[in-house]
């Protein structure tokens, strides 16, 4: 991070927030509630954390309005949001972190073309044709295919692959062991072998877009497999070929997205969440962790379990399922007592008397 000190009134003011107690409190560092020193500024935004408010060491927070402390307080309606922008402040410019220019043993083609303060660094490829967009930065060892397009402003981790004729829109963040443009899973039965389908459409990922470490996109079998603008990929996932994932949408760890599926706007997988293919999900759809989506999910619902359904009724059957060992005893208590019941008087009175 880059060093800097702030009044706290200033970070008030940046914030559209309002001073609670002493604006002039020097801020040298951001952290959590628990975990933050003197000099900090921290957050409290979720209820379950308000006792730590006196405790923590910190020397603001950001609040909600009418929320009342001896500390110095900055009250704003968003209090995470308020304090995301902070962090950004402290944080400054990534790129600025990293060496500028073109590394001596990277490995650049002749024919691809490097936009204006782009930076490829140590043991980088980039193949023919490629061309790459202004202060974009390609940290270590980073593989760029042929003919691939990279954006304005793009950030790749080591160990990144685009394979060729990809597409990368502005601003995207690859991190570590990302790959882009992987083969499709595509075979075909013959006799006795699996014969390779070829893979021979791309991947197109637009504006503003984040893939965490170690993710794959597979290129399409034809045509693109897409990923649109503001989506936000963890690490560990898996999206198949010829997937469309709508814009602003969250694929939180491990997530598995068979090939041909379509995720609509503002989508949230929750992590581990599996979903077959040639299946829709809906716009502001949520996938809680693990389900396993077997069907097609309508906008706007939230669905949970295997096979996946509206969460409700899944909060349900799970409750009814782990009741099942105490019916499963009361049953055969029932069943104890009939029987005793069958070799009674009481039973043979009863039939005799219905003759």
């Amino acid at each position: 991070m880059i060093s800097r000190t702030y009044k706290l009134k200033e970070l008030a003011a940046l914030i559209g927030g309002e001073m609670r107690g002493d604006g002039e409190i020097d801020i040298r560092g951001v952290a959590g509630i628990k975990e933050a020193r003197a000099g900090d500024i921290t957050f409290l935004s979720n209820p379950k954390y308000e006792p730590y408010l006196e405790t923590t060491c910190a020397s603001a927070v950001i609040s909600h309005p009418g929320m009342e402390s001896k500390k110095a307080l900055v009250w704003n309606k968003d209090p995470y949001l308020a304090f995301l922008q902070v962090l950004t402040l402290f944080a400054g410019d990534v790129f600025a972190q990293y060496p500028r220019g073109i590394h001596e043993t990277a490995i650049i083609h002749p024919e691809a073309i490097l936009g204006e303060n782009a930076s490829v660094g140590p043991y980088c490829f980039v193949g023919r044709g490629t061309r790459i967009g202004k202060n974009a930065t390609m940290v270590f060892s980073v593989y760029i295919g042929e003919d691939v397009e990279i954006g304005e402003d793009c950030l790749f981790y080591p160990h990144v692959t685009v394979r060729e004729r990809c597409s990368i829109g502005n601003r995207v963040i690859l991190h570590p062991g990302a790959v882009i443009g992987s083969d499709g899973f595509g075979y075909a039965k013959n006799g006795s072998t699996h014969q390779k389908v070829p893979q021979i459409g791309r991947v197109i990922v637009e504006d503003d877009v984040e893939i965490g470490a170690n993710s794959t996109i597979d290129r399409a079998t034809t045509g693109i497999t897409r990923i649109c603008r503001g989506s936000k990929i963890d690490n560990l996932v898996q999206i198949a070929h010829n997937v469309f994932v709508g814009e602003n949408s969250i694929l939180a760890a491990q997530v598995g997205v068979s090939g041909s599926t379509e995720l609509g706007k503002n989508v949230v997988l929750g992590g581990q969440a599996g979903l077959v293919g040639h299946i829709t999900i809906g716009d502001n759809a949520m996938v809680g962790a693990q389900g396993g989506v077997t069907k097609s999910i309508p906008p706007g619902m939230k669905a949970s379990g295997y096979p996946a359904r509206e969460h409700s009724l899944a909060k349900r059957l799970n409750a009814y399922i782990s009741s099942l060992p105490d019916l499963y005893r009361r049953l055969k208590e029932l069943e104890r007592k009939v029987e005793k019941l069958g070799k009674g008087s009481f039973i043979d009175k009863a039939t005799e008397d219905d003759k």
